[in-house]
């Protein structure tokens, strides 16, 4: 007979994921590496309890500790320092073999947020788990969980469900759905997850285990992936194969795809531009990109996501591209005969909703591990791993004797041409950056002048949603390829500070910065306590401009007059024109345990900057900005981004705006 185990289905489940690996490139890692949990009655009998064995057995491992794996040499762009990386389990500081730390989490969006950012950081090969109770701790998980999918990052999220065997129908926190007996609250979690099952007896999870696992790694499916679990079944008892518990390592491949109509193109190119997106990072291969622009001084322009593919002083860099990207990368985008896309799903943004690339003649190349984005905008499509693709690309068309007709080199003109613009644009970035008066109060583009004339290649700064996205894009100077963490996929607010836990788990030893708005922080500060209670000396730098300053800014620009988009008290005429309201964030986040330090002036934001660089525990550095009206600083958007105007008005500023948007989505193109 073969050989069972006897365990409950949450006992087995978590067994079942401390043997579950990745590898890639030889390197192998654990696939799991921690459950993040908020208990209610839905699963602290169930996963609660297992967990509790899990620890009993093998020890409680501060996760801090347990999951650092390595330090320093993940943000290099050095071939050999990105290749080396050791196994998980052959490293003295990695997860103990068949242990599964536990992080206590405050809200269970904020969970979903730093498990995606901890896989984001560690290149998609790690992530964590979630569990949650019944009710509004799964209803919880749904923001987090689009996040996780529509920016393609893995991660477990176990909700707890109502009882399959329904012993009492409705029970505590049940949806009753006349029309089906099977539906739960759970199900809002189908749309926005890449694998959804619910698991209704024990040994229903054995397939369900293995299939969430084959989508958590690959590279085209991940992103949430959902196994809800009924609390009666959680605590049911099963013989389980053994076989179930072997070590599994789930390889990720680097196919690479064909090429040869790629090179055709290019090689007929005279302004070709590559545009980097996040799948550069994904697949590691900010190296072999460096070698294309080397090699054939192809100039790259990059997306939010691939921002840092180069560094920002490399020549071929131009930065960000599209409606929040450089002057240098747009100019080149109207006039580029040929865009070739590295793992890029060519969002609005990127393409400036379509106006973007106004060359009549302009044709595309996608290198995709996706086949849907590989074949958008009508392009040739090269359907694999970016950096293999990337090898050979440079391998053809690198200089070789017997290859001399074969090689492909811009033009001395053309090159010299983006030279220029990408100069001055650089003085662009200085002169927004420039704060000569130390008493003066700072602008957005000075804060972050100040944060770079502080910050090394081992920082890492995180952001998602508000105006700080766009002046990140146009002005950061990324000095390493895992520096800039901005999340605009989703772009969801809220997602900075969990966000900054997931990372500095990943990369413990690094300062990790999380920037900030007013209506950002208080979105979501719940996690700063778990930063608290676990040690980790996160940075948090708040901009508090008493309001939405960037949705203002785009309703000002639509004919919305700003309305409704300042944090200040209702005015006589029931408008919110008023004072600024008297919150105190610093004193907030001083009240969750951090350190706080004030800063008023460019003078003070120096000094709190510096300090809490050196910091070794929680800090935040709070700084106010009078109104929300206040401009950032950095420069306009330079391409132009599609949010409709209103078709008829009678306010002045609503038609003025109609005007506009007439004239720019008449330039708008398909690519076909």
């Amino acid at each position: 007979m073969p050989r069972t185990r006897h365990l409950t289905t949450a006992q087995a489940l978590l067994t079942f994921l401390t043997h579950q690996f990745t590898e890639r490139d030889g390197i192998s890692r654990r696939l799991i590496t921690a459950t993040w949990g908020i208990f209610g009655h839905g699963n602290v009998a169930g996963l609660g309890q297992a967990l509790t064995e899990l620890q009993a057995a093998h020890g409680h491992v501060p996760p801090a500790r347990a999951l650092a794996d390595f330090q320093g040499a993940d943000q290099s762009y050095t071939e050999a320092e990105i290749r080396a990386q050791k196994p998980d389990h052959d490293h003295p500081h990695g997860p103990r073999p068949h242990s599964m730390p536990f992080l206590q989490g405050r809200n269970e969006q904020a969970m979903v947020h730093a498990a995606v950012a901890y896989a984001r950081q560690r290149g998609r090969l790690s992530t964590h788990a979630v569990t949650t109770s019944i009710g509004p701790g799964a209803t919880n998980l749904v923001t987090g969980a689009a996040l996780a999918t529509v920016n393609r990052l893995p991660v477990l999220l176990l909700p707890g469900d109502t009882f399959a065997t329904r012993p009492a129908d409705p029970v505590l926190q049940q949806l009753e759905v006349p029309y089906a007996g099977d539906m739960s609250v759970n199900d809002c979690l189908r749309p926005v997850s890449r694998y959804f099952d619910r698991i209704t007896r024990p040994e229903a999870l054995i397939p369900a285990a293995l299939a969430a696992m084959r989508v958590l790694t690959d590279p085209v499916e991940t992103g949430a992936v959902t196994l809800a679990l009924p609390q009666d079944v959680q605590a049911e008892a099963y013989d389980w194969p053994e076989e179930f518990f072997r070590e599994r390592v789930w390889p990720i491949r680097r196919a690479g795809g064909d090429v040869h109509e790629a090179l055709t193109a290019i090689r007929a190119a005279r302004r070709p531009l590559v545009v980097a997106g996040g799948g550069v990072h994904h697949a590691r291969a900010e190296f072999e990109l460096s070698q294309l622009a080397d090699r054939t001084g192809i100039p790259v322009a990059s997306t939010q996501s691939g921002k840092g593919s180069l560094p920002y002083d490399h020549p071929a860099d131009l930065g960000g591209i599209g409606h929040t990207g450089t002057t240098a990368a747009n100019q080149l985008a109207r006039t580029a005969d040929l865009v070739i896309g590295v793992g890029t799903r060519w969002t609005d943004f990127t393409t400036a909703s379509g106006t973007l690339f106004q060359n009549p003649d302009v044709r595309f190349v996608n290198l995709n591990i996706s086949p849907a984005d590989a074949h958008k905008l009508g392009a040739v499509a090269v359907v694999g791993d970016a950096g293999a693709a990337l090898r050979e690309l440079v391998h053809e068309l690198s200089r070789s004797p017997e290859r001399a007709e074969h090689v492909y080199r811009a033009e001395p003109g053309y090159v010299a041409e983006y030279g220029e613009l990408k100069a001055d644009w650089e003085r662009i970035v200085t002169a927004a950056y420039a704060a000569p008066d130390d008493r003066a109060t700072p602008t957005q583009a000075q804060v972050l002048g100040v944060l770079d004339t502080l910050v090394t290649r081992d920082d890492i700064l995180i952001n998602a949603a508000g105006s700080l996205p766009g002046d990140l894009h146009k002005l950061w100077r990324t000095r390493s390829r895992d520096q800039y963490h901005v999340e605009y996929g989703y772009s969801c607010m809220g997602y900075e500070i969990p966000a900054a836990v997931g990372v500095q788990l990943a990369a413990p030893g690094r300062p990790v910065w999380a920037l900030v708005g007013d209506g950002t922080y208080l979105m979501n500060p719940t996690e700063i306590v778990t930063a608290v209670q676990e040690r980790l000396p996160i940075k948090v730098v708040i901009l508090d401009n008493h309001g939405y300053a960037s949705i203002g800014g785009l309703s000002e620009a639509v004919g919305g007059e700003r309305f409704g988009t300042a944090y200040r008290f209702r005015d006589e005429d029931g408008t919110y024109t008023g004072e600024p309201l008297p919150v105190d964030l610093a004193a907030n986040a001083a009240s969750l345990g951090m350190r706080t330090l004030r800063a008023r002036t460019i003078g003070d934001l120096r000094e709190a900057l510096a300090e809490a660089c050196l910091s070794t525990v929680p800090t935040c550095v709070y700084v106010g900005v009078e109104t929300a009206d206040t401009v950032s600083g950095a420069p306009g958007a330079d391409a132009w981004w599609d949010v409709p105007v209103a078709e008829t008005a009678t306010r002045p500023s609503a038609r003025s705006a109609r005007e506009e948007y007439d004239r720019q989505v008449a330039a708008r193109r398909h690519h076909l």
